[in-house]
């Protein structure tokens, strides 16, 4: 199993190029679904979780071939209307497949995530929006069978604003005949990119970017030719990376936009940070404010970040608290930071961050995605050697992380045990 191995300790100079967004690609991915022909997507980042939607994506019968960062699938012909648990078990966003194929066939067999259990459970919301637009759902042996025959347009309120419930209900309203009305929508840019993508299909939608949006159903689609949206998280990580070790750090092919209460959150702790039209330029001394944060939905700070922003506030003179509103249970990177010398003191789910520490190298494991980046950016400023084990995780959301900071002049190799 690959391990990260960190030589701590090093400013980081130069220019980084931000990916396209993962969070995007994966609907847009789904969305192709919904036109016969040929999507091509460009700007589509190679990670561990693109590589396992498009294994779905062939289940289903797509054709899909790469050309470095472009994408085309070929949804000519759906052979399958069944996401396997085998595939739909090992990323969350599989479940895309639900929305894709109502939309599509008018009829779905999608395990239901791992870890999910008929009654409460996160996918609530997005049976519940399905039932509303007319489908049948029922519960066999861990699937559900989704039958949209009858689908027609309604009115459905998301009672949580949802990104996956979201992009379900959108992907799934395109063969809604009528107007569906969905309130309480995700506003982050990966839907408003989604919303974009349908319209060039022929889907049409009013609301683009609000929380109301209105799909009128029932149209023919055609495939379309769309770049995917650059992955803010993977800038806010190189952000919260430079402004611990300290240096001068620009982010290119990055939307400033897409990032304003972390640059704001940024300039309040102390960094230099200067936007131009598709860069983001981070200036550090190394010497940082404390700052509270707490997460919240777009365009409030993105709970993706948290875990990061907690590494960045232990190099902060002072105590910082950070609150996930999001997830009560999104802090396995707390006990790992720790080793490396952190002092945080967590209370449900609030984490006190007190500092500045030095941290010091040691072996840390990585235990989901944006928990290990916390781990990678306490690495890169901490003196003597981080080990980071179960580096699969970085794998699913940062292309080339070990390429880019080398570049960058951080000493950083990847060991496969």
């Amino acid at each position: 199993m690959d391990k990260l191995i960190i030589e701590g300790g090093k400013q980081l100079k130069g220019e980084v190029k931000i990916a396209g967004a993962k969070n995007a690609a994966l609907p847009l991915m789904a969305a192709c679904v919904l036109a016969p022909g040929e999507t091509t997507l460009r700007n589509v980042p190679d990670l561990a979780d693109v590589n396992t939607m498009g294994r779905v994506l062939e289940n289903l019968g797509l054709r899909i071939g790469h050309d470095g960062d472009v994408m085309a699938l070929d949804a000519t012909t759906i052979t399958s209307d069944t996401a396997p648990y085998e595939l739909v078990k090992t990323m969350r966003a599989s479940f895309y497949a639900l929305g894709a194929l109502v939309g599509r066939l008018g009829r779905a067999k999608v395990s239901l995530p791992g870890g999910c259990a008929w009654g409460p459970r996160p996918v609530d919301i997005h049976l519940k929006g399905l039932e509303a637009l007319g489908v049948k759902i029922e519960l066999e042996g861990g699937y559900i069978l989704a039958d949209g025959r009858k689908m027609r347009g309604a009115r459905f309120v998301l009672e949580f604003p949802s990104v996956g419930a979201s992009v379900n209900l959108m992907l799934a309203a395109a063969a809604a005949k009528g107007e569906t009305i969905l309130e309480n929508v995700a506003r982050e840019p990966e839907v408003t990119a989604l919303t974009l993508m349908m319209i060039a299909m022929g889907v049409p939608i009013e609301g683009t970017g609000t929380t109301t949006l209105r799909i009128e159903g029932g149209h023919s689609l055609n495939p379309v030719d769309m770049r995917v949206i650059p992955d803010r998280i993977e800038a806010g990580t190189y952000l919260a990376a430079a402004g611990l070790a300290g240096g001068d750090v620009t982010l290119v092919d990055v939307n400033p936009e897409h990032l304003s209460i972390i640059i704001a959150k940024s300039r309040e702790a102390g960094l230099k940070i200067t936007e131009a039209k598709n860069r983001i330029r981070i200036q550090s001394s190394g010497h940082l404010k404390p700052v509270d944060i707490q997460t919240e939905v777009f365009p409030g700070f993105a709970t993706d970040m948290q875990a990061q922003w907690i590494a960045l506030m232990t190099g902060a003179n002072g105590s910082s608290l950070i609150e996930d509103t999001i997830y009560n249970d999104r802090f396995t990177h707390v006990p790992e930071l720790i080793r490396l010398g952190a002092h945080i003191v967590m209370r449900d789910n609030v984490a006190q961050v007190t500092g500045p520490v030095r941290l010091e190298g040691a072996p840390v494991m990585s235990t989901d995605l944006r928990a290990s980046a916390s781990l990678v950016i306490a690495g890169l400023a901490a003196r003597g050697k981080t080990e980071i084990s179960r580096i699969y995780h970085l794998d699913r959301g940062y292309e080339r992380l070990e390429e880019k900071l080398s570049a960058l002049g951080a000493r950083v190799r990847r060991e496969t045990a």
